[in-house]
């Protein structure tokens, strides 16, 4: 077992991973003064295989849990999915003190932390990731939210989770899509810090593919690793936080522009990632190789680098209901380097329609 701290003063918490984590969860439920009765929201992919054991791990430490089976998709990310959980919670009665569990991927521990952080003022608020995208992302930092029709995640808050339990037992049933999908912010996390990091992915992409053992315990953890230092630094992103956002800026307009339907997170972000590497290098920033030796390693991992159904000015328009454009001005996260990046928001227009046109199939 791995063990990750994110040290945020009061706020801080652990992160554990490894394979079988009953014991470790009940001694945690045990060891807390929480009210019995609990809830725990899943989807309708991951209830069915691994709701009731989670249940059963719940009663064994002493809770009386409700589980919420939200429908699975970006779609149950919403204020609708969330009013009927509340209804769900109040019916149940759950007091200030009753944990609300996470248990599915990214939807779910956003939806659920998102519940978590308004219910009565905020409950405690567990994660279980069981995805590789929710594990090495999302479950980590305390971002909560639910979607707007005009934007993802403009509804949401920082709200850190009491502990991150991460089963790698999960990861049995997880489809290979999936697998890529988590791997487009696997490759973020060493282009945004860690280079050695990025040779490892280069150098071991048969194996991270695989999901094998050493090479999977390790590209969790050290993304972890990054992301808690980065979030301990900048807990409500009033700077370096804003380096985890790297690709995302097209990302979250390709899923917009294409109903969150057609690509999943990560794949949305591999493509917003090679975005961003274009306009980098049109800045110049970097030179062609760095750009091409990303390019390289996404074909190698199997993930997307260009969109379908998008158009240049449409994707361009819907940038600018990013949660990171201020004043009308786009906060670019840009590649000084592999491992270095750099905040700018003097990006040209045309610049960035280029860089647009080039992610287009």
């Amino acid at each position: 077992m791995r063990k990750v701290p994110v040290k945020l003063g009061e706020n801080s918490y652990d992160i554990l991973m490894g394979h079988g984590l009953r014991e470790e969860i009940c001694s945690f439920l045990r060891e807390r003064k929480y009210s019995r009765r609990s809830l725990l929201i899943s989807d309708s992919n991951v209830a069915p295989l691994y709701g009731e054991a989670v249940l059963k791990t719940l009663r064994e430490a002493g809770l009386e849990p409700e589980i919420y089976v939200a429908p699975a998709g970006e779609h149950s990310k919403s204020l609708a999915e969330a009013e009927k959980i509340y209804t769900r919670a109040i019916g149940f009665g759950l007091d200030r003190k009753s944990p609300i569990l996470a248990l599915g991927g990214g939807v779910v521990g956003d939806l659920a932390g998102f519940v978590a952080a308004t219910y009565m003022r905020g409950v405690p608020f567990i994660q279980l990731p069981t995805s590789l995208l929710a594990q090495v992302d999302s479950s980590v930092g305390g971002k909560v939210a639910v979607n707007h029709s005009m934007g993802k995640n403009l509804i949401g808050c920082f709200y850190q989770p009491e502990a991150v339990f991460m089963d790698l037992d999960f990861m049995a049933s997880l489809p290979k899509r999936e697998i890529h999908t988590g791997l487009g912010e696997i490759v973020k996390y060493g282009i945004i810090s860690d280079a050695d990091f990025f040779c490892f992915l280069e150098e071991n992409s048969k194996a991270v593919l695989a999901l094998e053992p050493d090479a999977l315990i390790r590209m969790i953890a050290r993304s972890c690793e990054i992301k808690a230092g980065v979030v301990a630094e900048d807990e409500k992103e009033s700077g370096l936080r804003r380096i985890l956002n790297f690709g995302h800026t097209i990302a979250h307009a390709i899923e917009r522009e294409t109903g969150y339907v057609r690509y999943n997170h990560g794949e949305a972000v591999a493509i917003g990632m090679m975005g961003a590497a274009y306009i980098s290098r049109a800045m110049g920033m970097v030179d062609e190789m760095t750009v091409e030796r990303l390019l390289h390693l996404m074909e190698l991992l199997h993930l997307p680098v260009k969109a379908e159904g998008c158009t240049v000015e449409k994707m361009y328009h819907a940038i600018f209901h990013d949660k990171k454009t201020v004043n009308g001005k786009v906060n670019w996260v840009l590649m000084e380097s592999i491992g270095k990046v750099a905040l700018r928001s003097d990006v040209p227009e045309e610049i960035v329609k280029r860089a647009m046109q080039e992610c287009m199939d």
